[in-house]
Parts: structure tokens; C-alpha cells; sequence
């Protein structure tokens, strides 16, 4: 490979930081889903279809690859290379909701769930529905041709394009929606436009290769190029554009696309069928598409096992002796509930003759379809999850015709037993004929190499012969490279060599990448996955913690920090120290100081993974004992350190902006920005103590109010536009619903342990459990009454708290509840009829989320206002404590889109839940946020 000319790069885009070279910039994006690891010489973000455009053509001139890169959850190896990767994701995020919705304009750094939550308003959503869709990106959807569990060939990407704007590696850009995009293509790309031309008659001229290629894509198929367009299309900028569609990123760059969108049907009802084996339930599957079957799902015997093991699990699974049993997850779906019963009505009437070995029933109840679809989704976690410690998990797909599909797997299963490969659970697309099966091993040694390489060999021959493409949804890649020639014959694999001739002729593009004459190319770059941490082992790359960590436009994702890890000790053991030292200088801010460990992460990760709690070890290993003595000293005397707090920002709070930045800042660049916050001129003046009178009679709940009351003052309180703060509003509303609330004695020295626990400082942080815990035990009378938090980070830190108390003998344990959802049951239904404002912007929490409040949150807040939004770019905000104070670029990066819309809704009043993510917010919008509840109490007086 060429040298890597940077200064080419640089100049292709609008600033040169945008071309990153530090080794944790190298490390951290060289990892996508698959089972592949490439090292990029250079990674660069673009930010436009003209800075894509000159990155092509400086990369051709030098002879350098280049690979696009956006959500990284490809699991063929489409995202990896030793030459220039390109970012996307952190751009290219525009969406037009076209005619009402029955179209949508989309840029390549867009989710699938981003795009579907601005369709769900018109009624409409995505065609494409991949398992992956939360972090999946229109560019990869594009790049791979995906489909999903529901949309089958009909409501693919390839079927539901209508065009695109493309940047050819020449550095052309053609929008093929335009009304002359056919005449520009021919005057800007004349080689390309007559070679299209050319194939497209030489394929249709040619009975085998229609035949052929008719057979291949009549299933979902993702095996080499879209061939089929050379016969659905007449006018080559047509069939240039659905080329592109499962190209990988081998043809060129998707600017931005324009899709038909297809409803979105709100009514479904679902219901598990187990059969004696794989052929009985194969048989069955003719029966249940023609009764209008929405989704059918296929599990195999192990992974029946393996879901009895799963939490929630329902009793039709948990209750069967499993031998060779199979099973259906059979879902109906309509836009209304009278075709649904009727679609109901005809599944349940073919129930009878199906042979079933359980009785079986269609359930609309929504926590019994999430248990069934729990148990299809948790299969690969709870498999990849469990395996042992240095192993990758490698989940394949393929199709057959669905009649040899029960065949098929049966053999699959014999080849896992020849191999021994264990826990390879089968599952899928049944109504598709298109199943995944997963493998577990080191694929390090050259006896696991050849293991895997014999299997392979083994299981190309298997579906091949039944007529099958070697990949249905995941994309060619790397993996299934060697063998397009074998699955297309000789005629059709020179037809796609010249494709890839006529688009890139330097060959540039992605090379290795859906075709590679190396038969032993799927064997090479296998990345291992040394132990690291345990809090982290089990991760496999998907990339599905990207999208809600409020750090992954500045810094680090969760899925970066992991591998960074992975790539210093992957170093330490190759002796290499200079790369060891090269990555820890950086890996301090970019993982460690920036990681606002909200935990978002862990309610996206299928395998379970909080990268907070390995960033707060780490925190924890490098505090130093000055540290560590000072907030022990913190946790002895946390009465004293918040009213110190209060009177420092009552007195900075009176003080002009230009006294109070010099010496700030001063004592930050001593000090350390990891350590002395920031001031600004957002932050309120002092709280108020939180100490309470003890209540004579009966107490309904211990009231716990947070400390953040006491630092940090009430919104807008110096300048007469805020209220009198959480807590004097929760105690009103509960005085009106004729609720009485006992405050804990000495809690104006009592704290969740949050701070403690959140920069790692374990000795403080036992200090104060121990005092918090005696202090609920006494208030709570040994927990036979509830404990209410206001601020749902706090509670968060309580629930964690309480929950490593262990009672003794005849104590209850103690309950945590925050105020929301104390005040959605026991106030709301109390109160009067009452005015409300007209509309309300909501910003629900991390912690808000991981407790399961947001239902709440969105009851209390719908009794506040008439309408109330929750930006559809809601994310943690990332002040997180002080993290926000600390690096306020942190808070600003997570901030900046939700802000933007923010800005957009005009509310009359803003809302969140937890008095620390207000003051982001409104430092982020420049307006006050304030708890829901101070907002209620308002709006009941």
C-alpha cells in the first residue's frame, strides 16, 4: 500500500482536525460488529457531499482504500480497514418528511429509530425493520440492502428506494431523483453510463444468467451485487442507483436517499407455537402465511433451552421438557382492532390441525407480546453474553427456499455437532426461509482456524446445494467474499467484476469487500478480544450503546472505551509499549473524564453492559489518597460541605461575571479540570436546608429530599421568575392529597452516595451509605413505610443503596420511590380540575429511564400542560453531577441537537426531574428548567 499522503486529506476538507491520526483515534473506530479487525492509517469526519467527493479523489490519486464508516453494526466486516475510514455518523443526520409522509428524504447518519420517531407523527414508518434499527444508520441500511423481521423483498431498501444522491469515487455527485440525472450521468460518467448500458443487455441477452438471477432474488438475498437491477431498471441511472443498494460501500457514497414509506400498523397480537421438531414446524408454515401472518420467527430446540434461562420467560417455554422441539413466534398486526381480530380469528382457527405439542393462543396484551418478543431478542444475548472469556461470537445468516428450511437446519445442527461447536442456537426469519446461527470460539490458533474453515466449507456446500444465498440480511462483507463466484456461477461474478471496474476503477472503494479472489481472505484479520475488565468482557462490538451516549460527538462512545481497553492489553501482550503509552496518554479525558456514567448505555446494550461501572473503577484506581481522604472527610461532615456550597454560589451569584472567571479558571489550570469546576453564569444562587419538623400522627412516606436542593437554589429564584423549589412544591401537593411525610432526622448530612460512587471514591462512599441506611431504618419504622426521593438520579443512587441492605430477621426491606411516580399515584387522582398550561418541553433523565419513570413523568407532566413534547433528540444531558461543571464541552456536545429543537417548540415552560439536569438544560436553551412537580404545584393552587 502507498504511503499516506495527510496533507491531500486535509486540504479535501473545511478544517484539518477533521483528519484524526492519534493512535486512540485509529483504535477506537477501527472496530465495527463483525468479527474482523482492520487498523485505519487516518480517520476522518466529513461533514458534506463535496468534502466526501475530494477525500475519494485525494485518496485515488494516492492509491490509498477507502472505507465509509457510520453506525458501525455491519457483522461481515463492510466497516473495517488498514486505509482511510471515514466517518459519517457524526453527520449527515437531515430528515424531510415528504407528501404528508408517504416519502422521506434521509442522510446516511440517521437511525432507523431516529427516522421512524419523525414518521411515527404522519401515521407512517421505514420499510426496513433490522434488529439493529437503535443503532443501525441509512447509510448501512443503504450499503447492505437490509430488511428485517417483517418487510421481507416487498419493503426492503432495494423496493423502497426512489432515488439517491451518490458521490461516485471520481468525486462526481448525482442526484438520480432529478429530471436529468440520466443526461448529467451520461455527460459526466460517459464509461460508466455505456457500461452499464452494455451489461444490462448483455445479461438480459443471456436466458441462463436471467434465470439465475430471478431465482437468487426471489429470496432475500445480500450475496454479492444487486444484479437484479440490470433487469428491473432500463435507464442506467436506475440501475447505477439500485446497484449502489448492497454495494457496501463498494461503488460509492450515499449522500442522502429518498424512500416510500409504508404505515405503521399500532394493533398486533402475537402467540408462541411449539412443535414436535423442525420439520413439523417447517410443515406448518405454508398454513400461517396464508391466514396474513405479519412476522413468523423460528426457534430451534437449543434455543428453547437456552430461553428457559431467560427472565420472564413465559410458562409455554418454561414448562416444557425440551427434546427436538421447534417453535413459532407467530405476530398479526392491522392499523385497527376490528381487522386485527379478524386476522386473530383465522391463526387461532388453524390452530387445531398444526400438531402442536403445547396449547397455543394469540395475546394484544403488550406485556405478554414484549415477554414473546424478549425471548426471540434475547436469545443472542444470553448466548454471546455467556461465552468464555477471549472468545468472539460470530453470528452468521443465510436462506434457502422456505420448504427445505426444517431440512436445512437440521443439517446445520449435525454440522455443529461434527465441529463441535456448542450453544449455536438457530433462529430467524421462518416465513422468509432466512434463519442466523451463531459460533463461539477463540478463532485465534490454527486449529480454530481450520475448524472454522472446514464448517464453512461444509455449510457453503449445504446451502448451496438447497438452492440458498450464503448471505440473506448481513451483507457479503468480508466473510462470505470468497464466495460469490461459487454461489453466481463464472458468467455472473465477471458480470460484477466489471461492475465494480466501471465505478472504481482504481479499485479503492472498499477493497476485500463482497468479492475477493483469496480464498482464505475470511480466515485473516480475525480480531481477539483479550480480558480486559469484568465489568466488560462479555461485549461484542454492536455498536447498540452509540446512539444514547451523551459523549459520542465529542469524544468516546462505550463500545470505544471497551476496545481502546482491548487494544492496550492486546499491546502489552505484544510487547509493544510505545503503543501501550500512546493510547493511555489519551485514554484518561477520552474515556475516563468524559464518560458521564449515566448508565444509558446499559438500557441499550443486549448483553447488559454499564461502561459507567468499569469507568468508575477506573476513577476509583486512580484516585489518589489526598482524594480519597478528602471526600471521606466529605461524607463525615456532608452537612457542613453543602451549606458551604449554598453560601459560595449565594455569594458568587451577587458578584459580577468578570471578578469570578480569572481566579476560576486560574485554580482549574492549578488544580486540575478534572477537579475544580466551572463557573457560570447560569448557575442559581444557594439552596435551602432540608431539615423538617417531625410530623405528629400518622406518617404516609419518609421524604428523602435531595442535597441539589440545598447547593443549588431554586430556577430563576434571584430574579423573581422561579419558584420556591422541589421540595416546599412536593410537600404542598402532598398536604392537598392529605398525604404527611416525615423527613429523616439528620438529613441535611445525608446524600444518595452518588458523588462517591460516581468518581470512585469507595471509602466516602460506604461512609454515607451506612448513615443514610441507619437513617431510613429509623424513619421507616425498619421499612415498613416507602421512601420518596425527589431528584431521580438520587433515587437512583437510594434504590442502589437500599438494595445491598440485607434485613435482618424481621425487618422489611426498605423501598425507594421517586416523587414522580409517587405523585402520579397518590396525588394526581386527588387533584382538583385545574387550568394548565398550554404547552410543556419535557426532558426526561438517564436516570428517569433506567428506573422506568418516564410513564410517569409523562402523567404528571400531561397534567401541567396540554401539550407536552419530548424532543425527539432527547439524550442524557451529561452534566451528570459536576461532569457538566467539570467539562462543560461534554454537556454542550450532548446537548446541541435536543437544544436546537428545544429552541424550535417555543413552550411556555420547560421540565425535567432531577435538579442537575435542569441546570444543563438550561444552560443548554438558555431557558428555565424546573421540576415537573414545581410546575404542578403551580398550575393546582
Amino acid at each position: 500500500m502507498a504511503p499516506l499522503d495527510l496533507a491531500a486529506l486535509r486540504l479535501a476538507v473545511q478544517d484539518p482536525a477533521q483528519v484524526k491520526t492519534r493512535a486512540i483515534d485509529l483504535h477506537a473506530n477501527a472496530h465495527d460488529a463483525s468479527h474482523f479487525l482492520l487498523i485505519p492509517q487516518a480517520v476522518v469526519t466529513a461533514g458534506s457531499a463535496a468534502e466526501v467527493g475530494g477525500l475519494l479523489r485525494a485518496s485515488a490519486a494516492q492509491g490509498v482504500p477507502l472505507t465509509f464508516r457510520s453506525g458501525g453494526t455491519s457483522l461481515s466486516g463492510q466497516a473495517v480497514t488498514d486505509g482511510v475510514l471515514v466517518d459519517v455518523r457524526r453527520n449527515f443526520r437531515d430528515i424531510e418528511v415528504l407528501d404528508d409522509g408517504a416519502r422521506v428524504r434521509v442522510q446516511p447518519g440517521v437511525t432507523v429509530r431516529a427516522l421512524n420517531a419523525r414518521l411515527a407523527r404522519y401515521g407512517r414508518k421505514f420499510g426496513p425493520d433490522p434488529a439493529s434499527e437503535a443503532a443501525c444508520t441509512i447509510g448501512g441500511v443503504v450499503a447492505n440492502n437490509s430488511s428485517g423481521m417483517n418487510c421481507g423483498t416487498v419493503d426492503n431498501t432495494y423496493r423502497t428506494l426512489e432515488s439517491l444522491t451518490v458521490v461516485l469515487p471520481s468525486g462526481t455527485v448525482i442526484d438520480t431523483g432529478a429530471a436529468d440525472a440520466d443526461r448529467k450521468l451520461r455527460a459526466l460518467e460517459p464509461e460508466l453510463y455505456e457500461g452499464l448500458a452494455r451489461l444490462a443487455e448483455r445479461v438480459r441477452n443471456n436466458a441462463d444468467s436471467v434465470d439465475r438471477i430471478r431465482q437468487q432474488f426471489s429470496m432475500k438475498n445480500t450475496m454479492g451485487y444487486g444484479l437484479n437491477s440490470l433487469l428491473d431498471f432500463r435507464t442506467p441511472v436506475d440501475i447505477m442507483a439500485h446497484l449502489i443498494v448492497g454495494s457496501e460501500g463498494t461503488l460509492g457514497f450515499v449522500a442522502e436517499a429518498v424512500f416510500r414509506t409504508i404505515p405503521r400498523l399500532q394493533h398486533a397480537a402475537a402467540g408462541l407455537l411449539v412443535f414436535p421438531d423442525l420439520e413439523a414446524a417447517n410443515a406448518a408454515l405454508p398454513a400461517l402465511v396464508e391466514t396474513g401472518a405479519a412476522t413468523i420467527e423460528l426457534m430451534d430446540a437449543l434455543s428453547l433451552k437456552v430461553g428457559q434461562a431467560l427472565k420472564g420467560t413465559p410458562a409455554v417455554v418454561q414448562d416444557l421438557t425440551v427434546r427436538d422441539h421447534a417453535a413459532l413466534l407467530v405476530e398479526y398486526s392491522a392499523g385497527s382492532a376490528g381487522p386485527l381480530a379478524e386476522l386473530q380469528g383465522s391463526g387461532e382457527a388453524i390452530l387445531p390441525g398444526l400438531g402442536l405439542s403445547a396449547p397455543a393462543r394469540f395475546t394484544g396484551d403488550a406485556r405478554e407480546r414484549g415477554q414473546l418478543w424478549q425471548l426471540r431478542k434475547g436469545l443472542y444475548a444470553s448466548v454471546a453474553g455467556a461465552r468464555p472469556q477471549g472468545t468472539t461470537a460470530l453470528l452468521e445468516d443465510i436462506v434457502v427456499p422456505v420448504p427445505v428450511l426444517g431440512r436445512t437446519c437440521r443439517e446445520l445442527i449435525r454440522l455443529f455437532d461434527k465441529y463441535n461447536y456448542s450453544n449455536s442456537v438457530i433462529f430467524g426469519h421462518a416465513k422468509d426461509g432466512n434463519v442466523h446461527f451463531m459460533l463461539t470460539d477463540g478463532f485465534a490458533t490454527a486449529a480454530e482456524l481450520d475448524r472454522y474453515s472446514a464448517f464453512t466449507e461444509d455449510m457453503v456446500d449445504l446451502v448451496l446445494a438447497e438452492g440458498g444465498s450464503l448471505k440473506a440480511e448481513h451483507g457479503t462483507g468480508r466473510v462470505m467474499a470468497p464466495y460469490v463466484r461459487r454461489q453466481y456461477g463464472d458468467e455472473l461474478y465477471d458480470v460484477m467484476r466489471s461492475i465494480k471496474r466501471l465505478f472504481d476503477p482504481a479499485a479503492m472503494l472498499n477493497p476485500g469487500v463482497l468479492m475477493d479472489e483469496d480464498p482464505m481472505a475470511h480466515l485473516r484479520h480475525i480480531k481477539t478480544a483479550p480480558p480486559v475488565a469484568e465489568e466488560v468482557d462479555r461485549c461484542v462490538s454492536c455498536g447498540y450503546c452509540e446512539p444514547v451516549c451523551p459523549s459520542k460527538d465529542i469524544t468516546l462512545t462505550p463500545r470505544q472505551r471497551i476496545v481502546t481497553l482491548r487494544a492496550i492489553e492486546s499491546a502489552r501482550l505484544a510487547g509493544d509499549t510505545a503503543l501501550v503509552k500512546e493510547l493511555e496518554k489519551d485514554y484518561e479525558y477520552e474515556s475516563v473524564d468524559t464518560c458521564a456514567v449515566d448508565g444509558m448505555c446499559q438500557t441499550a446494550c443486549p448483553v447488559d453492559i454499564n461502561t459507567g461501572s468499569l469507568v468508575k473503577r477506573l476513577r476509583k484506581a486512580d484516585a489518589g489518597p489526598l482524594a480519597n481522604g478528602a471526600w471521606s472527610a466529605a461524607a463525615k461532615h456532608w452537612e457542613g460541605v453543602t451549606r458551604g456550597a449554598s453560601l459560595a454560589l449565594t455569594v458568587v451569584d451577587k458578584l459580577p461575571a468578570a471578578a469570578i472567571a480569572p481566579p476560576n479558571k486560574a485554580a482549574r489550570a492549578l488544580l486540575g479540570a478534572d477537579t475544580v469546576p466551572l463557573y457560570s453564569a447560569e448557575l442559581p444562587g444557594g439552596g435551602s436546608v432540608r431539615k423538617r419538623p417531625t410530623p405528629a400522627g400518622a406518617v404516609d412516606a419518609v421524604y428523602f429530599p435531595a442535597c441539589v436542593g440545598t447547593m443549588f437554589g431554586p430556577a430563576g429564584a434571584g430574579q423573581g421568575t422561579g419558584g420556591r423549589g422541589v421540595q416546599y412544591s412536593f410537600e404542598q401537593l402532598c398536604a392537598r392529597a392529605g398525604l404527611t411525610l416525615l423527613v429523616p432526622d439528620g438529613i441535611d448530612g445525608l446524600c444518595c452516595g452518588t458523588p462517591w460512587s460516581s468518581k470512585g471514591m469507595a471509602a466516602g462512599q460506604e461512609t454515607m451509605r451506612e448513615k443514610t441506611l441507619a437513617a431510613l431504618r429509623e424513619a421507616t419504622r425498619d421499612g415498613e413505610l416507602p421512601i420518596v426521593c425527589d431528584a431521580s438520579s438520587c433515587t437512583e443512587g437510594l434504590r442502589q443503596a437500599v438494595e445491598s441492605d440485607i434485613p435482618a430477621a424481621g425487618q422489611h426491606a426498605l423501598r425507594m420511590v421517586d416523587a414522580v411516580d409517587f405523585a402520579a399515584e397518590r396525588i394526581l387522582p386527588s387533584l382538583p380540575d385545574h387550568a394548565k398550561l398550554e404547552s410543556l418541553a419535557l426532558h426526561p433523565t438517564c436516570s428517569s429511564t433506567r428506573l422506568g419513570l418516564n410513564d410517569a413523568l409523562g402523567a404528571v407532566a400531561g397534567a401541567v400542560a396540554d401539550r407536552v413534547e419530548v424532543p425527539e433528540n432527547w439524550g442524557c444531558c451529561a452534566f451528570a453531577g459536576d461532569r457538566g461543571m467539570l467539562h462543560p464541552e461534554l454537556t454542550a456536545s450532548a446537548t446541541a441537537k435536543q437544544a436546537a429543537e428545544v429552541a424550535d417548540m417555543g413552550a411556555a415552560a420547560h421540565a425535567s426531574c432531577n435538579r442537575t439536569c435542569e441546570l444543563g438544560m438550561t444552560r443548554a436553551t438558555g431557558a428555565q428548567y424546573r421540576h415537573v412537580l414545581e410546575l404542578l404545584e403551580e398550575v393546582t393552587r
